[in-house]
């Protein structure tokens, strides 16, 4: 068996591909490299074969119908056997060190045959434009180099959420959980990283920077004016991870504050795009996706509206407007998530 699969998800990706491949053979046999072709019409399949063809024991190029980000992950977990599953963005790369320290810890997981859900690391913003980086670390909010549970979390920043850059799961806890993400969507990976953590038990958190996370391509999906040109997805993603639990039902409170302060995140987004494009059909819509909250757990539409910053979200006057686009430029410039 190997001990962990990196699924690639590949959409004419021919041009930077293969810095993401190469990043990920470091490891050799432990390391099963699952490359999904997501119906592209450049050379992304011949690409993805000739590397197969090469690594015949460690590579496996999987060429399907066009479905989006979300359904190429779903293809992953589906023909994994690693113990522990990551997702590789074909336009991002590992540190190859970090990668090799976390391999090491899996294969020690492995033969001790520690139950262990989730793997944590840091992720690094590179923006090769401004010749700028930023690692997110979880060292204030997570017990460091040691196996803990929720009841052992601290205080998560607004910069600390757990994105799936960060996460690395147990291959049967995805399965377990039935995670399926949704096709034809952009900004899935929010599910990703949001839905499975009630199965989450056991985890771990080491401090090296594996995951280098590239910002700064016109068509990224994280491009400000792309947002909001797909604002709609986003409104949807929001919908499913609001219905996605019961929060209120969630036995751990520690666990709980985390994913409503996850969700408080998305209705923050969501809110200051609709706000900023500023048409009378985006306001409708920032108010129709409150009401959905509310309507949908009136208690958690309270606990958020209530946060720092809940309540100024939906602000009608003019000058609330501009409170609300100030903020979201103000906390992008700090932490640069576009």
């Amino acid at each position: 068996m190997k001990l962990l699969t990196i699924t690639i998800p590949c959409y004419n990706s021919e041009e930077y591909m293969s810095h993401a491949i190469e990043s990920a053979l470091v490891c050799g046999e432990n390391v099963e490299i699952l490359i999904v072709d997501d119906g592209s019409t450049d050379d992304t399949l011949r690409i993805g074969k000739e590397y197969e063809e090469k690594y015949p024991t460690i590579i496996r190029t999987i060429h399907k119908e066009n479905g989006g980000h979300g359904s190429a992950v779903n293809t992953g977990i589906q023909n994994a056997t690693g113990l522990f599953f990551k997702v590789l963005d074909s336009d991002d790369w590992f540190d190859e060190s970090s990668l090799k320290k976390i391999m090491h810890f899996i294969e020690y997981v492995n033969k001790e045959d520690i139950p262990l859900d989730l793997i944590i690391s840091n992720y690094v913003y590179e923006k090769p434009s401004l010749n700028k980086q930023k690692s997110i670390n979880y060292k204030s909010a997570l017990p460091c180099n040691k196996f803990f549970t929720w009841d052992d979390v601290k205080h998560f920043k607004m910069s600390q959420n757990l994105l799936m850059h960060s996460l690395m799961y147990r291959t049967q806890l995805l399965r377990d959980c039935n995670l399926t993400l949704p096709e034809h969507t952009f900004y899935v990976d929010n599910i990703f990283a949001f839905t499975p953590l009630p199965y989450v038990k056991k985890m771990y958190y080491l401090n090296v920077d594996l995951y280098r996370y590239f910002i700064g391509r016109d068509d990224q999906s994280v491009n400000e004016a792309v947002m909001t040109k797909r604002i709609d997805q986003q409104i949807k993603i929001t919908k499913i991870m609001i219905d996605s639990h019961d929060f209120l039902a969630l036995e751990n409170k520690k666990l709980q504050s985390y994913m409503l302060k996850y969700l408080s995140m998305m209705m923050i987004v969501s809110s200051a795009l609709l706000v900023n494009e500023g048409s009378e059909e985006s306001l409708a819509k920032r108010e129709e996706l409150w009401d959905y909250l509310k309507n949908s757990n009136y208690t958690v539409y309270k606990i958020i509206r209530d946060r720092k910053f809940g309540l100024p979200l939906q602000f009608k006057s003019n000058l609330g407007k501009k409170v609300i686009v100030y903020g979201y430029r103000f906390f992008n410039k700090i932490y640069s998530f576009n």
